[in-house]
């Protein structure tokens, strides 16, 4: 069988500053301080705002990550590129909205009766509108305010103070379908389905020809017989359009997409499909998370968007970058949990393997958060501190002088400009740059390392991870 290939990706970013009160921090501690809850509504960024935000146009891949300007990015003036750009779009809320309603298949979301209305008609001149349900939309307009004030309802507002809609809960006393996890789940899927649908429309793919769905995402769909038990990568399918397709989900912390692309890629070599869809909506719970830091500098709420990313592997179309099956690096039991261990066993044991030098990679992607998003809260700057460990393990494997570590993070390396929602940073994020980049000649290879932190879940101390490398057709192999 040829080697399975990366043939369109696909990206999304949705502003929901009225839902990030919704998210995990922000729910806890807004409700213990008013002041504190003023404070954060009042720190909420405009649509023009986000959209004008340096990060974000990197994200949907109208700039590569090298090409950012200088910090602070928050504040500075818009770069003259709009919500539709590169691979995708950065959609607004009340849109977003709609598309909760669109796909939500036991009407649970309703929406004020005006707000269904206008928010159906601007859907309507959407360029996916013809693939979106909008007559679900107009029928979930009612009395917004009254369905709010239900028992274990959740309110949808619109920025700060306009409430817009609400959520109800999916039954009465099961935990794992209150009102909160539904919406959490549900814009895991609506936001998934966007970035699904970009990447069928704007590459023009048939939805038919989809065989398979593999979801990557952090959300747990399930009831309380099996929480997490649940299949998101379906349901995404079924909204957008994929009739002939079947799918399933999977799980492993932020380091989800790696794996799921390497089992992508596998089912393709195999024969068994020819066309798979990976796919990743927006964490819910994470929107907001580090905002006390944010606050606490002067910042505005940046956590205020939920970042998707979709990705097509089929057999090699002569053009696409393969993905290098015998590349796979892992993260063995053995490895420990230390990060120069972990990069190791991710990074430079499946580069030995293939006889290949840290110097042969034009592109390491790995945990791309936007440092301005989490150095406030004291997290550091993360992909800085990934690349300098790879660099310093370049070093003591002789391949790189001490000197030249700088160069190595410079150019080798790059900013974090992913929104800290773990499985989109782990370098599915950059899927879209790294496409770009083996296709016009400017990488011949790129390595995408994903890291989980398994201890998070209480069933272990483990970390884990997955590493693979994507390189240009016209590389020798």
């Amino acid at each position: 069988m040829p080697d399975p290939v990366i043939s369109a990706a696909s990206a999304a970013l949705v502003h929901v500053p009225g839902l990030a009160r919704h998210g995990s921090k922000p729910s806890r501690e807004l409700a213990r301080n008013p002041e504190l809850e003023a404070q954060f509504l009042g720190s909420l960024r405009t649509f023009e705002q986000a959209v004008a935000y340096a990060p974000h146009q990197a994200f949907l891949g109208a700039c590569h990550p090298r090409e950012l300007p200088e910090r602070p990015w928050a504040g500075a003036a818009p770069n003259g590129e709009g919500r539709f750009a590169g691979v995708g779009e950065l959609m607004p809320e009340d849109e977003f909205l709609g598309l909760l309603a669109a796909v939500d298949d036991f009407g649970l979301v309703r929406l004020g009766a005006e707000e269904a209305v206008a928010i159906a008609e601007r859907l309507g001149r959407h360029p996916l509108a013809e693939h979106l349900d909008l007559e679900k939309v107009t029928a979930a307009g009612g009395d917004a305010e009254a369905v709010a004030a239900e028992p274990g309802a959740l309110g949808l507002h619109l920025g700060a103070d306009r409430l817009a809609g609400a959520v109800r809960r999916a039954h009465e006393s099961d935990a794992a379908l209150t009102a909160d996890v539904f919406l959490e789940n549900l814009a895991g899927k609506a936001s998934a389905t966007l970035a699904l649908l970009r990447l069928l429309v704007d590459n023009g793919i048939d939805p038919a020809s989809i065989e398979y769905v593999i979801g990557a995402g952090e959300e747990a769909i399930g009831d309380r017989y099996q929480r997490g038990g649940g299949n998101l990568a379906k349901s995404v399918a079924a909204a957008a359009g994929c009739s002939e397709a079947s799918g399933a989900d999977v799980k492993n912390f932020c380091a989800a997409p790696i794996p799921a692309l390497v089992i992508a890629s596998s089912l393709v070599a195999a024969g068994v499909f020819r066309r798979v869809a990976v796919v990743a909506g927006g964490s819910l719970p994470k929107v907001g998370m580090k905002f006390q830091g944010h606050l606490k500098h002067g910042l505005p709420v940046l956590e205020d968007v939920l970042g998707a990313s979709a990705l097509l592997v089929e057999a090699d179309d002569g053009r696409s970058p393969r993905v290098r099956l015998d590349s796979v690096g892992r993260h063995p039991v053995a490895a420990g949990s230390s990060n120069p261990k972990i990069m190791e066993a991710l990074a430079v044991a499946p580069l030995d393997r293939l006889g290949l030098g840290m110097l042969d990679i034009d592109d390491y992607a790995t945990e791309l958060h936007n440092p301005e998003i989490t150095e406030p809260q004291g997290s550091g700057n993360v992909p800085e501190r990934n690349y300098k460990t790879l660099a310093a393990l370049a070093v003591r494997k002789g391949q790189l002088a001490r000197e030249d570590i700088g160069d190595f993070v410079e150019q080798r390396g790059m900013p974090g400009f992913a929104p800290t929602q773990g499985h989109i940073a782990s370098a599915l994020c950059y899927v879209p740059h790294a496409r770009a980049r083996l296709i016009d000649g400017g990488a011949r290879r790129v390595q995408l390392i994903a890291k989980g932190s398994l201890f998070l879940g209480r069933m272990s101390e483990q970390s884990d991870g997955m590493s693979v490398l994507l390189e240009s057709n016209e590389a020798e192999g």
